[in-house]
C-alpha cells in the first residue's frame, strides 16, 4: 500500500505540472494528498510540511542566496567571459571541445545551469562559426560539463539539499563528486559528441559573444579564474586539512562549511570585481540584491520539496521501503540512483526528482557500509536521467540551438543519460575504495 501512495501521488504530481501548475503549489498540494491517503491527521500533515521547509532550507537557503550574489558578480564583471576566451586561446582550435568542456566545468562551479548556459551560448556559436565545426560538436561538452556540476557539486541547489537530507559532510561530497565528475563530463562532452557531427544544425541569427563591457575594463584571466574557483578552493582545502592533519579543529571546521566559503568569496568578488572596477557600493549593493530575486523561487521549490519528502518520511513510506528493501539483491546506492531516475523521467525535475527520492532512500544511510556522501551522489546521478519533453532544460537547449525534437532527443537527452549512467558507475566504483 505505501507504494501505491507513492505512485499515486508521483502521478497526481506530474498531472499538475503537465497542467502547468507551478511546481512550488504542484509539491505543497501532493505532499497534502500523500499525508491524506498515508491516514495522517489534518495536524499532523501540517507540522510535517513545516518540519520538511524548516530542515530542507534552514541548511540550504543562505547557501543559494549567496550562490545566486557570487555568479551574479561573474557574469556581469566579464570575469566569465575572460575564462572562456583565455582557455580557448590555450588548447586552440584542433583542442576546442577540451577548452569548451574545461570553460563549461569552471563557469558550472560557481553559476546555475540557466546562468552558465546562458552567459556560454553565444560563445558556442562564435566559435563554432570562426572554427567551421558542426554546432553539437562544440556545445555539448560544454552542456555536459554545466549538468553535471549542477547534478554533482556544491555549492549547487541539489546536492546540498540532498547533503542536508543524508546528514552528508558537504567537503567529502566535493572531493568525491570532482572524481567521479571528470570521467563523466569527458565521456558525456568530447567523446560523445563526435557521434553528433553528422547533425548540421545553424545557430539562431543575432548572438553575439561579445561582452557588454568595454574589453580593456575586463577582470585578467588570472583574476577571474582565481575567484571564481575560490568557494570551491577554500572548501576542498580546508576539508582535506581536517581530514588528514587536525579532523578536530573548529576553524577549519569553519571554512569548510559553504556558507563561509561562499560569504568571503562574495566578499572578495564584490570587491575585486565591482567596487575596486569602478562601480560604487551603492551600485554592487543593488546589483546583490537584484541576483537574489532570480533564484527566489528556486529556495521556494526546493523547501516544496523538502515538505514531500517529510510526508513521505512521517507517513512510513521510507521505512517500508528500508524493509522491502533487505530482500532484495540491488545495493542502496543502485536502488536510490533508480528510484532518483524513475521519478526524473515522469516529473522532469532533477531537483523534485532528487528530493523526493532522498525522502524514500534516506533511510539506507543507517545501515552498515553505506556512506552518506555517495547516496548523494548516487541520488544527483539518478536525477540527471534522460531529460525529455517534461524538462524546462530539454526546451531551452532545443531553442537555443535551433533543433528538432528528434535532434534533441539524439543530442541532449542521450547526453542526459550517460551523465545519469556514468555516474552511477563511478558512485559504484568509488564506494570500493572508500567503503
Amino acid at each position: 500500500m505505501p507504494l501505491l501512495i507513492v505512485f499515486i501521488s508521483v502521478l497526481v504530481l506530474l498531472a499538475l505540472i503537465i497542467a502547468k501548475c507551478p511546481p512550488l503549489l504542484a509539491l505543497i498540494i501532493v505532499a497534502i494528498f500523500a499525508g491524506l491517503l498515508q491516514g495522517m491527521a489534518p495536524g499532523d500533515i501540517y507540522h510535517s510540511i513545516e518540519q520538511g521547509i524548516g530542515s530542507t532550507l534552514g541548511s540550504i537557503a543562505m547557501v543559494i542566496a549567496l550562490g545566486a550574489m557570487f555568479g551574479k558578480l561573474i557574469e556581469e564583471s566579464g570575469a566569465a567571459y575572460q575564462i572562456t576566451t583565455g582557455l580557448i586561446k590555450a588548447f586552440g582550435v584542433k583542442h576546442i571541445q577540451w577548452a569548451v568542456m574545461l570553460t563549461g566545468f569552471i563557469v558550472g562551479i560557481p553559476l546555475f545551469y540557466n546562468a552558465g548556459f546562458v552567459i556560454l551560448v553565444p560563445l558556442i556559436f562564435s566559435i563554432a562559426s570562426r572554427a567551421g565545426l558542426p554546432l553539437l560538436y562544440v556545445g555539448i561538452p560544454m552542456a555536459a560539463s554545466l549538468s553535471v556540476t549542477h547534478g554533482f557539486l556544491p555549492p549547487h541547489p541539489g546536492p546540498l539539499a540532498l547533503a542536508a537530507i543524508f546528514h552528508a559532510d558537504i567537503g567529502k561530497i566535493l572531493l568525491y563528486g570532482l572524481v567521479i565528475a571528470v570521467p563523466v563530463v569527458i565521456l558525456a562532452g568530447p567523446v560523445f559528441s563526435k557521434t553528433l557531427r553528422s547533425i548540421q544544425v545553424y545557430a539562431p541569427a543575432g548572438f553575439q559573444s561579445n561582452p557588454t563591457i568595454e574589453k580593456e575594463k575586463l577582470p585578467s584571466m588570472f583574476t577571474s579564474m582565481t575567484i571564481a574557483l575560490l568557494p570551491v578552493a577554500i572548501i576542498a582545502i580546508s576539508t582535506l586539512i581536517k581530514s588528514f592533519l587536525n579532523p578536530d579543529s573548529t576553524v577549519l571546521r569553519f571554512f569548510s562549511e559553504p556558507i563561509t566559503a561562499l560569504l568571503l568569496a562574495v566578499l572578495i568578488a564584490a570587491y575585486f570585481l565591482s567596487i575596486r572596477r569602478g562601480k560604487t557600493a551603492k551600485i554592487t549593493s543593488e546589483l546583490l540584491v537584484q541576483s537574489v530575486g532570480t533564484v527566489a523561487m528556486i529556495i521556494l521549490i526546493t523547501g516544496a520539496g523538502g515538505a514531500f519528502k517529510q510526508i513521505l518520511i512521517d507517513g512510513g513510506v521510507s521505512n517500508y521501503i528500508t524493509e522491502i528493501s533487505t530482500n532484495l539483491s540491488l545495493s542502496p546506492l543502485i536502488l536510490a540512483w533508480l528510484i532518483a531516475a524513475l521519478l526524473r523521467v515522469a516529473i522532469g525535475s532533477a531537483t523534485v526528482a532528487s528530493l523526493t527520492a532522498a525522502g524514500i532512500v534516506q533511510s539506507f544511510t543507517t545501515q552498515p557500509g553505506v556512506s552518506p556522501e555517495l547516496m548523494v551522489l548516487a541520488v544527483g546521478a539518478g536525477s540527471l536521467m534522460f531529460s525529455h519533453v517534461n524538462d524546462t532544460g530539454f526546451w531551452m537547449f532545443k531553442e537555443y540551438f535551433n533543433l528538432s525534437i528528434r535532434q534533441t532527443f539524439l543530442s541532449w537527452s542521450l547526453m542526459e543519460t550517460i551523465v545519469s549512467i556514468a555516474g552511477l558507475l563511478g558512485v559504484l566504483l568509488l564506494s570500493l575504495v572508500i567503503l
